[in-house]
């Protein structure tokens, strides 16, 4: 079907423009071919890649387009013949970035370390990569070579287990990608259960989530551990739909094992497993139930791979990061800056470090009334209930990243929004997955990232606000929006 050549191309494309952007091991035999080592050492050759890669994102972007304007007029069950097109879409887009360093972002190589510390014994939580040395350091991000990892015992055991498998920070890489498109599986089997909960077509809504750019540039290229924790995420919340609530904990147990926002869809799981107006002891108990089973898990995780707690102690490093994303950093950072003109004399950061400290409480406080609140009975509202807590901890978060909007969209798509909704949805996930390869964690190639903005607007311009384009995005929204109805 040439919707699934064009998208090949594209991932080839952003596959080939990556190996000249990305930042690898000095040591690695692929920087020996002559014109690949000359032209990442020039200012033009990372220009020119980024180029070849920002296009390869554009025609990913327009060939998801079509792939979601013609499953959009087929609705069918979550095992229909268009939801196994999506399917098929995500995994032969997905596969030439198999093997391509990691993308937009540093963090592969370090989660490469980090396994391979784990199997010589060197809790990571207790110390940084630089301990290790070799090929196995040489790409990781020099910020973290002293810090701790913030992630919980899953992606360290699972690393482990890989770095018995091969010692090569490529290889190691590699596996890791493997093990984050576990999470995408579980995403194109949870994606159309969860929609059939609303009405919301399965086929677009699981396009929208395994095949967008989004997904493929942040989940698939970057291999952020962030994919297998929605992944488990989803899938525990249908396993809760179904009343299988302690399979479901289970998985929301190892998602918070990843990252512990993860845990949050255990709200969601207890709320779907209640029947139609339990009483709040009734409540109390099933959420209990729920979070010991989970916080089990989590627990007898780290101690079966002598890991303890520690990572609890580290969760505080990604805040060392200011990113302009998070609306409490940005908020926080401008009263800082009003309290140094105004003269105060407070220490810096001080309004900084409140804001974040409210911002968490109030997002806390928020997902305790969702679990004490919430209509119980319905998987259209546990459904929305996790909506709602992922979107307040997005807002609340002191630390945002492009792919921390991986955690919002496999929830946000199965919904029945409106066609403004729809379109909206379809537009934000095409632009955050055009922008992924403007993170400045490359090469600090300042003026490629302006370039790369510009040419951003361009794509932006020539996929969203043509005529043509517009209609085609209508078609999308509308035939969802009737077929919904």
């Amino acid at each position: 079907m040439p919707v699934l050549t064009r998208g090949v191309i594209g991932s080839v494309l952003v596959l080939v423009g990556g190996l000249i952007v990305s930042v690898l091991p000095p040591s690695t035999p692929v920087l020996s071919i002559d014109l690949l080592a000359s032209m990442r050492d020039s200012e033009l050759g990372r220009m020119i890649g980024l180029a070849v890669v920002m296009v390869g994102m554009g025609t990913l972007g327009a060939a998801w387009l079509s792939l979601c304007r013609h499953v959009a007029h087929e609705p069918e069950d979550p095992d229909g013949e268009s939801v196994r097109l999506v399917r098929l879409a995500a995994i032969v887009w997905s596969a030439p970035l198999l093997i391509a360093p990691p993308l937009f972002s540093r963090d592969g190589w370090s989660y490469a370390a980090q396994g391979m510390m784990t199997a010589l014994g060197k809790s990571p939580y207790d110390f940084g990569p630089g301990v290790l040395t070799g090929p196995i350091i040489e790409a990781v991000d020099p910020r973290w070579l002293a810090t701790g990892t913030p992630y919980g015992p899953l992606p360290l055991a699972l690393g482990d287990i890989a770095s018995h498998v091969t010692t090569h920070p490529w290889g190691l890489v590699i596996a890791h990608r493997l093990i984050a498109l576990i999470g995408l599986a579980l995403l194109a089997w949870a994606v159309p259960q969860l929609a059939t909960w609303t009405g919301m077509n399965p086929a677009l809504a699981t396009a929208i989530v395994v095949a967008s750019p989004l997904m493929l540039a942040n989940g698939v290229g970057g291999l952020h551990n962030d994919l297998l924790m929605v992944g488990l995420m989803a899938a525990a919340l249908v396993l809760g739909g179904q009343r299988h609530w302690v399979y479901g904990a289970l998985l929301g147990g190892a998602a918070a094992a990843i990252k512990l926002p993860g845990g949050m869809v255990c709200v969601g799981v207890a709320l779907a497993s209640l029947p139609v107006g339990i009483s709040m002891l009734g409540r109390l108990r099933r959420f209990a139930a729920v979070g010991a089973v989970a916080v089990g898990f989590l627990v007898a995780l780290g101690l079966a791979w002598r890991l303890g707690l520690g990572w609890l102690e580290a969760l505080a490093v990604p805040g060392t990061v200011n990113t302009p994303l998070s609306m409490p950093t940005v908020i926080g950072g401008f009263l800082d800056d009003v309290a140094g003109w105004l003269g105060l004399g407070l220490r810096q950061s001080f309004m900084l470090d409140k804001t974040r400290s409210v911002a968490t409480l109030l997002s806390l406080v928020y997902v305790v009334w969702v679990a004490l609140r919430w209509r119980t009975g319905s998987h259209a509202s546990a459904l929305k209930a996790v909506t709602s807590i992922v979107g307040v901890t997005l807002l609340c978060s002191p630390v945002v990243h492009i792919w921390y909007f991986l955690w919002l969209m496999p929830f946000v798509a199965p919904l029945r929004l409106s066609r403004l909704g729809t379109r909206s949805l379809i537009a934000v996930s095409l632009i955050l997955g055009l922008l992924a390869p403007l993170d400045s964690s490359w090469h600090d190639a300042y003026e490629a990232i302006i370039i790369g903005t510009l040419i951003v607007a361009w794509l932006v311009a020539a996929l969203l606000l043509t005529e043509k384009s517009r209609t085609r995005l209508e078609k999308i929204a509308d035939a969802d929006w009737v077929l919904a109805r």
